[in-house]
C-alpha cells in the first residue's frame, strides 16, 4: 500500500467508527452507515465534501497542516493518531512544546455532555479552535471571520485593522478592566510555558504594537489565569442577555473551554434559549468550505 493510498484509507477507517451522536450531530432515521458520511466529516472539519473524496482517494497527496489538524478534531484522534496522520501525510506532527490545537476524545466527550450550553474551546494563546452550534447561535458563528483573526485577545485588545472576532455583535463585558488584566497575564503565563512557540509570539507582538492598554498591562509582569466573567450579549433577534462565562482549562495543553449560560428561570434565559433557535438557519447557511 502507498502512502497516499495509506492516508486515504485511514480516514475512511476513522470516519467509520465514528457514531454521528458522539461527533454532536442529530440523529436521523433511516441512516444505513455506522460512522460518519463523508458529507459530514467534511462539515466538522470545514472543508469541501469534494475534497473529502480526493483525500479518500488519493487524489489529493498535498493536506496542508491546518486542513490535516482540523480532519484529527472532527475524526477525536488521539494524540498518537493525529500524529499518524500527520505523518501519513508528509508533515511533521506538532511539536509538544507548542501551543497545541488538539482536542483529545475525552474532551469531545465533555463538550458534548454540556447539553444546551453554548461552548467554544480556545489554544493557550486565546486562538479559537473549536465551537459549537449554540455558540454560533448566540455570538454569531465565527466559520465568517477570517481564521487568523479568530483570538479572543483580540477581541478584547483589538487592533485598528481588525473587524469582529469571536463574536459578531455587540458584547459589553461587566468588568472590562478585570477581563483585560485576566487576559494579558494569561497570555503572559502563555509565553513561559510555550516560549518557542511562533503563532503565540506574533500575537504578542502584534497586540504590543497595535494596542496601547495592551502595552501597559504588559508591562505588569502579571502572571495568571482567566477563569470567569460576566457579559451581556446585544443578540439581534431578541435583544440583551446577561450571560456568566466561565472558562475550563484541559491541563497539559492548556485548552481553554469556555462555557456561556444565562442564570435558570430568568428572562434572560428565556432570550438565551430563543437566540438559539432564532440563531440555527443563520449557522446553517454557512458554507461547509468556510468553517473548521
Amino acid at each position: 500500500m502507498t502512502a497516499t493510498n495509506a492516508l486515504g484509507s485511514t480516514i475512511r477507517a476513522w470516519r467509520d467508527r465514528l457514531a454521528p451522536s458522539d461527533a454532536g450531530l442529530p440523529a436521523r432515521h433511516g441512516r444505513r452507515t455506522t460512522g460518519l458520511r463523508r458529507e459530514e466529516l467534511a462539515e466538522l472539519a470545514g472543508v469541501s465534501v469534494d475534497y473529502v473524496v480526493r483525500l479518500e482517494q488519493g487524489r489529493a497527496t498535498t493536506p496542508s497542516a491546518q486542513v490535516v489538524a482540523a480532519l484529527a478534531r472532527a475524526l477525536q484522534l488521539s494524540t498518537a493518531e493525529r500524529d499518524h496522520l500527520f505523518r501519513l501525510a508528509s508533515l511533521v506532527p506538532p511539536d509538544s512544546g507548542r501551543v497545541s490545537d488538539h482536542l483529545t476524545p475525552s474532551v469531545h466527550r465533555l463538550l458534548s455532555r454540556l447539553g444546551d450550553a453554548a461552548v467554544a474551546v480556545f489554544a493557550a494563546d486565546w486562538q479559537l479552535v473549536w465551537w459549537n452550534r449554540n455558540w454560533a447561535a448566540l455570538l454569531g458563528d465565527p466559520a465568517r471571520v477570517p481564521v487568523p483573526v479568530r483570538n479572543f485577545a483580540r477581541c478584547v485588545f483589538p487592533l485598528a485593522a481588525d473587524g469582529p472576532a469571536v463574536a459578531q455583535w455587540l458584547v459589553v463585558v461587566q468588568d472590562q478592566a478585570h477581563t483585560e488584566a485576566a487576559v494579558a497575564s494569561d497570555l503572559r503565563r502563555a509565553t513561559g510555558r510555550f516560549p518557542d512557540d511562533p503563532r503565540l509570539a506574533h500575537v504578542v507582538r502584534s497586540l504590543l504594537a497595535g494596542n496601547a492598554r495592551f502595552a501597559e498591562l504588559w508591562v505588569e509582569g502579571t502572571v495568571s489565569a482567566h477563569r470567569e466573567d460576566r457579559k451581556v450579549v446585544h443578540h439581534p433577534a431578541v435583544g440583551p442577555i446577561a450571560i456568566d462565562c466561565d472558562t475550563l482549562t484541559d491541563g497539559e495543553a492548556d485548552l481553554k473551554i469556555v462555557v456561556m449560560t444565562a442564570a435558570p428561570g430568568t428572562e434572560d434565559e428565556s432570550r438565551f434559549r430563543l437566540a438559539l433557535l432564532a440563531g440555527v438557519q443563520s449557522v446553517q447557511d454557512v458554507p461547509a468550505t468556510s468553517r473548521r
